[in-house]
């Protein structure tokens, strides 16, 4: 397997401001009390149909990613038109570039920027596990992002923190931590500003410097 280049260990110096410098939210108490819990969770409710309302959106930020101590980071923009994702990755120090594509209800994606040309598939994560390396359940990150749950696949668990926000998601063996939020815009919920997604041997760091969802 050839990880690109830009990607390599070496460009973990690469500076990700909030996105590496802290563990996930273990230490953040845990909402508990039933009336404050069903509070929370109809909330989260509102918030994922205002979001399904809102299917093209994207957001601009960093990201650092580790599979199996191998890993790197850098810019990352990802741009969700309906099913249809483009998700951009650059090194500012290299000034390369790596673009994963495709399409949330097939599954299929094409990968540019790799050496020896762009590849295609019918699975966007095995396309992205055989090509760099990496475990990273593609579809899913679109929903993990915007502090969602991916209704495709079973939910193992939801917390919440003492302010009704999500705090952790468990899905099919991974956990999402969320670590910061913005704060609600008008009728705009809280979107999340940093978050990490962690299973045995592979770790992705997400730190949001934009949202921009575009009118219903």
């Amino acid at each position: 397997m050839k990880v690109p280049g830009f990607l390599l260990a070496g460009l973990a110096a690469l500076s990700m401001a909030g996105c590496a410098t802290r563990g996930p939210a273990t230490d953040s108490p845990v909402l508990s009390d039933p009336e404050a819990l069903a509070a929370a969770q109809a909330g989260q409710a509102t918030r994922a149909a205002w979001l399904a309302s809102r299917p093209d959106w994207s957001f601009a930020g960093r990201v650092a990613v580790n599979a199996n101590g191998k890993g790197g980071s850098g810019r990352i923009d990802w741009q969700q038109a309906g099913a249809d994702y483009l998700v951009a990755l650059s090194a500012p120090v290299t000034r390369q570039s790596w673009r994963l594509s495709g399409d949330l209800q097939t599954g299929a994606g094409r990968l540019d920027g790799l050496e020896g040309g762009p590849r295609e598939g019918r699975d966007a994560d095995v396309l992205l596990r055989e090509a760099t390396g990496w475990d990273i359940p593609v579809a899913s990150m679109a929903y993990w992002a915007r502090g969602l749950a991916d209704p495709a696949t079973g939910t193992d668990g939801m917390d919440y923190d003492a302010t009704g926000r999500l705090r952790t998601l468990a899905q099919h063996g991974w956990r999402v931590d969320y670590l910061d939020w913005f704060p609600a815009e008008g009728a705009q919920p809280p979107m999340p500003r940093r978050m990490e997604a962690r299973r045995e041997g592979a770790t992705v760091k997400v730190a949001v410097d934009q949202w921009q969802l575009a009118p219903q």
